[in-house]
């Protein structure tokens, strides 16, 4: 097994606690764990952890695109999660109502193939306890092997367990949303059928998820004409406080439109879909460890923010 040398922590009032961490070759890497409130960790329990060291994709509002060493083996994202088990659990049996475990702290998932033997070694490793996988990803173009096989471990390692999965596409404005992801990805067609590869009746759907920026569309008859109600849900959250949002001059909508926020998320839901806004604890923006946020990259810039990372 791949030993970590955890190198800084950054912890707010047991709410996420952030690990840097030195792999065997020097490479550095960040994983967290965390609760949700009002759940205890009795009652749900989130791993979150990298699967690059750093991230190629340059997102426009994400801290992590401004390192990448490149992609990490099997070992060193089970490492990731065994550290953290038994920093919480020193008998390594996990005791709670639900642990779900999120390949969304540094890196875009799909472009490591070798996160498909750690998500079929997780039942293993978790006997009787309930595992919640969760892969977040921008649907890259030129990866069709990864998500071929996730369809494959969705259908069969997964085939009568709940499976989370989430296109992160933030706009509905094609030529907006390749400004906010400047790598070639998947259309929406495309998405759309993955999604419903992956999909199966009485589990949840599939998120397509929104961190809305002002001046970036989320238009409901896009929606409605690629994505169906009954196989995929809408996910909106805030652009958390990074140095990339505020260097290329980001503003969230939650920001800009709180009357229109509510009228939207009505809207949507007149088209049939299930919406979740998903605004997160702001605490864990002082910490580092919320979505976008890189604590090394925090570290390496002499301005500080104001309104995140106050913690680390």
């Amino acid at each position: 097994m791949n030993k970590l040398k955890i190198i800084k922590t950054s912890e707010m009032n047991n709410l996420s606690k952030v690990f840097i961490a030195e792999l065997e070759d020097g490479r550095l890497i960040e994983f967290v764990e965390s609760v949700q409130p009002p759940r205890t960790i009795n009652e749900k329990w989130v791993l979150i952890i990298s699967t690059l060291a750093g991230c190629p994709v340059k997102c426009l509002m994400c801290d992590a695109g401004h390192y990448f060493k490149g992609k990490l083996s099997g070992e060193e994202m089970i490492a990731q999660i065994e550290y953290l088990v038994k920093d919480k659990f020193p008998s390594g049996k996990v005791e709670t109502d639900m642990l779900k475990i999120q390949f969304a702290r540094l890196g875009e998932p799909s472009m490591n193939i070798n996160v498909i033997d750690v998500l079929k070694w997780l039942p293993s490793r978790f006997i009787g306890v309930n595992i919640l996988p969760s892969i977040s990803s921008i649907a890259p173009k030129g990866f069709d092997l990864f998500f071929e096989r996730l369809i494959s471990v969705r259908q069969n390692t997964y085939r009568y367990k709940d499976f989370q999965m989430q296109f992160s596409i933030h706009t509905t404005d094609v030529e907006k949303r390749n400004k906010i992801i400047p790598v070639k990805k998947m259309s929406f067609e495309e998405i759309a059928v993955i999604g419903e590869k992956m999909y199966r009746e009485g589990f949840r759907k599939i998120a397509l998820n929104f961190a809305l920026m002002k001046d970036s569309p989320l238009d409901v008859n896009v929606l409605s004409k690629y994505f169906s109600p009954d196989i995929f849900m809408v996910k909106i959250t805030p652009v958390n406080p990074t140095y990339s949002k505020l260097r290329n001059e980001i503003e969230s909508f939650f920001n800009a439109y709180e009357e229109d926020k509510n009228y939207l998320i009505d809207e949507i839901r007149s088209a049939g879909y299930d919406v979740i806004l998903s605004i997160g604890e702001k605490d864990e923006n002082l910490v580092g460890s919320n979505c976008g946020q890189f604590i090394v990259s925090h570290l390496n810039n002499e301005y500080k923010l104001c309104d995140g990372y106050t913690r680390v």
